[in-house]
């Protein structure tokens, strides 16, 4: 043998890829908690989407790449008149979801939004549910939409909870493209190895920096780079499906593959053998855990991170707002996640850099006792100096406890604390919050305040006997399961 050439012997689909597809092959969500959070994020998530729609940064990127174009039997994208081919529209989809930083989240080694995945969900779901209906055949339901949105929430999920892509400069939206690429060729009826071809595809695709997401570098692509990596799961579904041969090993490949070019040294903080500290760890089965345990942004539209100590803020506002003027210090005690991503000093350059900035966003409801979408914009920051006088006056300090609880699975807390001190030597009390409003531990206290949060947005886009048709749609599990895609996205359309 050659010393001068590589072994040639192609080798068996990556372990991980192989445990994707099976899961999402063959696993049955039952009927239950999973399936009913699901139906809340569909709804927040669709909320998220129309609010977002009054902001023309958002806007100008939705639509047919070329104007006029007719696609029948095309996905629609919520609260417009678009229709579309299903890439694209999960594009839009997953723009306007995600623009506000408004749906949910999910917090471990890795970070993200599994709502994200929702372009790719129902941009397919609604144009197959549309081409059944015109042959004849029975239309995808909403129960379908619903299962695959528990999948793709525990596929990125469960991949977050150990990987820490953001220790290797990655952004998180892989893992929405690896989600979406699952999930879409699922519901396009995929063969095993139709669907091993098309994860290895979005694994071989060059990943996103996350640097838009960080100082000096944070901007408006983070608002639709998961709606960019959605719309890429739809293509690679579709690309696999024509037949495409996969990739399969596409992970462990020696200098070419992703662990080698890609994850070198995002695990040496694990304790880990050396050969293991290149690999993804799955530390449990794939099921429902994500979807049942998902974090919810109920009254901010705000990295989460920052959520508790907006609570916090907006708990103190009336003890601080008549003495801003006398404020001397602002320590703000949180985890070490929320230091190393948006903890920030220095002057912000757009709404998108103000929505990761903890001292803005903790800033914010401290003065005005509220946190919205508008109060990130440029107007409304030059109006007020007084947002950046309090952010001058902040202290960051880390809890070791919030950073270890943090991680916990038995807690997953996103702690912050936030107390005012005086000049004349007094001080608010320390007020601290370990678990946000959206956690699953105050679901009770959460969900009729996300209904709420649903109602309000629907209103900002369609008139109110159009908005009580679809809370009425919403409104009962088994009725909305049932449901047509295609009949459901006619009650969202303009």
């Amino acid at each position: 043998m050659s010393l001068n050439a590589d072994v040639n012997t192609r080798p068996e689909y990556e372990p991980i890829l192989q445990a994707i597809a099976d899961y999402v092959l063959t696993f049955q969500v039952e009927p239950g908690e999973a399936l009913t959070t699901a139906r809340y994020c569909l709804m927040d998530a669709l909320g998220c989407g129309l609010l977002a729609l009054r902001f023309p940064e958002c806007t100008k990127h939705l639509g047919p790449l070329v104007e006029g174009t007719t696609v029948p039997c095309g996905a629609r994208v919520p609260g417009t008149a678009y229709r579309l081919d299903p890439v694209k529209a999960a594009w839009d989809i997953g723009c306007i979801v995600r623009w506000l930083d408004y749906n949910d989240t999910w917090l471990a080694a890795e970070w993200g939004h599994p709502s994200d995945n929702l372009g790719a969900i129902l941009a397919v779901a609604d144009h197959l549910s549309q081409r059944r209906a015109a042959a004849g055949e029975a239309p995808l339901t909403l129960r379908r939409v619903l299962e695959a949105m528990v999948m793709a929430h525990e596929i990125q999920g469960v991949m977050a909870l150990d990987n820490a892509f953001n220790r290797v400069g990655l952004d998180h939206v892989v893992l929405v493209k690896v989600a979406s690429t699952a999930v879409s060729a699922w519901l396009m009826g995929a063969s095993r190895e139709q669907m091993l071809s098309a994860l290895s595809h979005a694994f071989v695709d060059g990943q996103a920096l996350r640097t838009y997401r960080h100082a000096p570098n944070a901007g408006s692509r983070k608002s639709w780079a998961a709606g960019d990596a959605s719309s890429r799961g739809v293509r690679l579904a579709d690309i696999a499906l024509r037949g495409e041969m996969g990739v399969p090993g596409v992970l462990a490949a020696p200098q070419w593959g992703f662990y080698d070019v890609l994850f070198s040294h995002t695990n040496k903080d694990l304790a880990l053998k050396p050969e293991d500290q290149r690999q993804f760890r799955l530390p449990r089965l794939f099921g429902s855990y994500v979807m049942e345990n998902v974090l919810f942004k109920i009254n901010f539209p705000a990295e989460f991170h920052a959520q508790t100590a907006c609570e916090a803020a907006i708990i103190l506002h009336p003890l601080v707002r008549g003495r801003l003027s006398e404020i001397d210090r602002i320590v703000i005690t949180t985890h070490e996640s929320a230091i190393r991503i948006i903890s920030k000093v220095g002057p912000l350059a757009n709404a998108a850099d103000r929505d990761h900035c903890l001292q803005y966003m903790t800033a914010v409801p401290l003065a005005f006792g509220t946190l919205v979408a508008e109060q990130y914009e440029d107007a409304f920051h030059a109006a007020h100096p007084i947002i950046d006088q309090l952010r001058d006056k902040m202290q960051i300090v880390e809890s070791p406890e919030y950073s270890r609880d943090y991680l916990e699975a038995d807690k997953r807390s996103i702690a912050n604390a936030v107390q005012v001190f005086y000049k004349d030597g007094s001080s608010t009390e320390k007020v601290e919050v370990q678990y946000p409003i959206g956690h699953r531990r105050r679901r009770g206290e959460g969900m009729p305040l996300l209904l709420d949060k649903f109602r309000t947005h629907l209103a900002t886009r369609f008139v109110p006997q159009r908005c009580l048709q679809i809370l009425e749609a919403c409104r009962d599990q088994d009725r909305f399961e049932a449901l047509a895609v295609h009949r459901f996205v006619d009650l969202l359309v303009i």
